[in-house]
């Protein structure tokens, strides 16, 4: 077969996710096994999500609400915004693609941090445009390097704040710097799909500096805190002449109707939310404790994951530890060969990893 296909998305590295879980006990011949790999919400969906998808799968025969307009309405109430401010997607990977669509053109660079979520740099490219990739300084995005690789062909900046796979932050200060000196014809797209998780209050919020005169985009997902992952609901926080043209590409039906009455009742499921959080933030406190007493280093988040230096082969690691049913993630195609990455899991399966990884290192 002959086809003519642009060197830009010949250049495009296919995103690889982890492999499910079943697929994986399959593979290795093993079972009762444990993931920690994806940063998935180990208490499942919340409850009031589950009666309200049930509620609505005898109306699978139609179309869902093309507009999202009931839960657009309850995403702008929650945040005080205009519904014209909001803008669904099939998970926010969907909105990172339909920014790049409507505002790039072949020639385009846009900014990002490296390493960082990796769809950033596959959306960009899918658009023609050049990914002008910054290196994190002490794993952490480098917002004065990222400013300094600015031009007159830069239209996009990408921020992952808390940032993945490093679970460092971009604190009120300097965000409000950064916006300060950059062009304002530049876009600012920061992704807040871990923002539920932080405990640091300097933390910033893009959603906070929306004007409808800076061009600032805020990406949040139900993915995560929300425990909505399969369900792949997600949206963008943005000013009204983004949206709109956003509205332009966006394809009709996107958000399905499992996901919108799901993504509508987890948000006002508060009680589900809290506890959540509170058990992320009192399983990170188990495993920092854990990790010091074995003295393996470690690097403190303010996400639902972290990294771990095991001091050896992260890949060694990895496959050691799926032996044992413990799913993690090897952070060595990141760059990180002697890292690893987990997310906290239900208590009794953070403890299974500290003993699989005492195993491990020993």
């Amino acid at each position: 077969m002959k086809l003519s296909v642009p060197d830009y998305i010949l250049s495009i590295k296919p995103y690889t996710p982890g492999k499910p879980l079943e697929e994986l006990e399959r593979e290795y011949g093993i079972d009762d096994s444990i993931k920690l790999a994806s940063n998935e919400n180990p208490l499942g969906p919340s409850p009031m999500a589950v009666k309200a998808i049930q509620s609505a799968i005898g109306k699978l025969n139609r179309y869902p609400d093309g507009s999202g307009h009931e839960l657009i309405r309850k995403i702008s109430e929650h945040f005080g915004l205009t519904p014209q401010n909001v803008v669904l997607g099939n998970g926010s990977d969907e909105i990172i693609g339909m920014l790049t669509c409507a505002l790039l053109r072949p020639g385009d660079e846009v900014v990002l941090p490296r390493p960082s979520f990796l769809m950033y740099e596959i959306m960009v490219r899918s658009a023609g445009a050049k990914p002008v990739l910054v290196p994190l300084t002490s794993l952490a995005i480098d917002l004065d390097g990222m400013k300094d690789q600015i031009t007159s062909r830069t239209r996009m900046v990408f921020l992952c704040n808390p940032n993945n796979p490093t679970g460092t932050f971009i604190n009120k200060r300097d965000f409000e710097n950064f916006l300060e000196k950059i062009p304002p014809e530049v876009v600012v797209v920061v992704d807040e799909a871990y923002i539920e998780f932080v405990r640091d209050k300097n933390c910033a919020s893009g959603i906070k500096y929306l004007d409808n005169t800076r061009p600032l985009v805020t990406l949040r997902t139900f993915s995560k805190a929300y425990g909505l992952a399969g369900l792949r609901i997600g949206y963008g926080i943005m000013p009204e002449e983004i949206a709109s043209l956003l509205n332009r590409v966006r394809q009709p039906f996107n958000a399905n109707s499992l996901a919108q009455s799901g993504a509508g009742a987890a948000l006002e499921d508060k009680a589900f939310l809290e506890k959540v959080i509170t058990l992320v933030h009192d399983g990170l406190d188990f495993l920092y404790d854990s990790l010091d007493r074995m003295g393996v280093k470690y690097f403190p988040t303010q996400a639902n994951f972290f990294l771990i230096d095991v001091a050896k082969d992260a890949d060694d690691v990895f496959e050691r530890m799926l032996r044992q049913g413990v799913i993690i993630r090897s952070m060595t195609s990141y760059g990180y060969p002697h890292y690893i990455r987990i997310n906290v899991g239900l208590h009794e399966e953070n403890v299974r990893f500290i003993k699989a990884l005492e195993k491990c290192l020993k």
